[in-house]
């Protein structure tokens, strides 16, 4: 048996696992670490009880300390969401229970999963690099390249990425850090900035989405043009509700690259650039694919 807990910005998952297969899950809403944290352990703790974990994994939203070796580690460094600065995710959720455990940030996971039993496992040539991009509450994005995830003095953190801007769009952005880094230009919260209603709201004709498809395909080819990935999964909220939208993102990729990726065409681009396979299932897959190495010994931090 399997644990899992996917802690997103606006909703936690917390699931349990047999092999791959999902057997149960309950979601509850993302309020303050206390409250958030204390419920998803008082359902860990009432499955346990049946039958013990084997293995657990934790995806969160970061930023994170993945640091092993660090004092922190497991602790959530500042960050945008009011409150969270500081909450120790790997202690509060691991304490009550004696198993192996994976803690990485919810985007790693779901390309973990993603690389493993979607489109990275998919086609005529399986991928072996892959990059998953949320676009909701923030903007994150995960890495799985080689069947592991990637991570260095910190984890990726592309929704900060700073983005070249279309001409004639002045919108400032809403990132409390950076202003107009890509997480501050398409974020839920930015559209609903920018547009003044929610980006659901408005209407696929309205030309400024050309704006918003500019910022993300320039974020789309600086990802390409810096690790090569063959897939880049576009997910979330925004990210999977306009089908539209994805369309113009990878007609202005292609003019992005240029030419000069040999990869990257018109013919090409709906490949490379797609919505993830396993759609809105590769975050709690994501953290059974995390349980699995705890349980098998690979520690990817």
């Amino acid at each position: 048996m399997l644990a899992g807990v996917e802690l997103g910005g606006t909703k936690v998952v917390v699931l349990r696992a047999q092999g791959q297969k999902i057997i149960d899950h309950r979601t509850i809403p993302t309020t303050t670490p206390q409250a958030t944290l204390g419920a998803a352990v008082d359902i860990l703790r009432t499955w346990h009880h049946e039958t013990p974990y084997a293995a657990m994994g934790i995806g969160s939203f970061g930023p994170l300390q993945l640091n092993r070796q660090a004092r922190d580690f497991g602790v959530m460094l500042p960050t945008p969401k009011p409150g969270w600065a500081g909450a120790d995710i790997y202690a509060k959720l691991t304490a009550p229970f004696d198993c192996p455990v994976v803690i990485d940030t919810d985007v790693n996971g779901a390309a973990l999963a993603e690389l493993r039993w979607g489109a990275g496992a998919q086609g005529p040539v399986p991928s072996d690099s892959l990059c998953y991009i949320t676009i909701g509450t923030g903007v994150g994005g995960g890495f799985a390249f080689n069947g592991r995830t990637v991570h260095g003095a910190l984890h990726p953190e592309i929704g900060h990425i700073q983005v070249r801007r279309a001409p004639g769009d002045d919108f400032a952005g809403s990132c409390p850090f950076h202003g107009d880094c890509i997480e501050g230009l398409v974020s839920g919260p930015a559209l609903a900035r920018r547009f003044g209603a929610p980006g659901h709201s408005i209407a696929s004709d309205d030309p400024r989405w050309d704006f918003v498809a500019s910022d993300i395909a320039h974020l789309v080819t600086t990802i390409l043009m810096n690790t090569a990935a063959q897939r880049i999964l576009i997910g979330g909220g925004v990210g999977t509700g306009r089908a539209d939208l994805l369309d113009r993102i990878r007609a202005t990729a292609v003019t992005l690259a240029g030419g000069y990726l040999p990869y990257i065409s018109d013919a090409t681009i709906a490949s490379v650039v797609r919505t993830p396979m396993l759609g809105d299932q590769a975050g709690p897959l994501g953290t059974v694919a995390l349980a699995l190495d705890a349980l098998n010994g690979i520690d990817r931090l």
